[in-house]
């Protein structure tokens, strides 16, 4: 089977693709993974490190041939908040739950989670369900080479309380102090690396 094993990230096709995946957020965030081609193409996505693809991103095969990715549209919650400011203090709660978070001129888009629906709403922001692809933020710790893939060792949390933390998913405790590069939430986010 033919590897792609390089990414191109934004890539301005010139030339015809050889063939397009639609993946959804947590497909385009893959190290290895078989995937066919929305015409029938199979190939294996081979790459040295995980990397968050964004639509528009082209994998390079092998051959020097390039597939497309497309973002497929996924249940989203699109949050508007009254004002700005208030807008700011929603995202700030979003980001303290490390959660996956697409920012927008005017509103914050997450995936659909109606426990992170009920907080954001009693929080007075208004949320709409909407069917969009899901292009969040790549983080403080993205690669500066591909703006997008991640990092997580050396990662420490003192920006905010970690000793009782819910994440809208589970439940887990940390010391004040913890370092841990070894981090997980039992749920996906931006930075699993499959």
């Amino acid at each position: 089977m033919i590897r792609a094993t390089q990414v191109k990230g934004q890539h301005r096709f010139t030339e015809t693709p050889a063939d397009t995946v639609v993946l959804d957020f947590d497909d385009r965030h893959r190290r290895r993974m078989a995937m066919t081609g929305t015409r029938g193409l199979e190939f294996l996505l081979d790459l040295e490190n995980a990397v968050a693809l964004r639509g528009g991103d082209a994998l390079v095969l092998e051959d020097g041939r390039l597939v497309e990715v497309v973002a497929a549209p996924e249940p989203l919650l699109e949050i508007r908040g009254r004002d700005p400011h208030h807008l700011i203090r929603v995202g700030w709660h979003l980001g303290n739950r490390h959660l996956p978070t697409q920012i927008m001129a005017k509103a914050l888009r997450i995936r659909s989670d109606h426990v992170i629906e009920a907080m954001v709403k009693g929080l007075g922001a208004r949320v709409v369900e909407i069917e969009a692809p899901f292009d969040p933020e790549g983080g403080a710790y993205a690669d500066a080479g591909h703006g997008h893939g991640h990092d997580h060792h050396g990662h420490d949390h003192h920006g905010h309380d970690h000793a009782a933390h819910d994440h809208g998913h589970d439940h887990h405790h940390h010391d004040e102090h913890c370092d841990h590069p070894d981090h997980h939430h039992g749920h996906k986010h931006a930075h699993d690396h499959k």
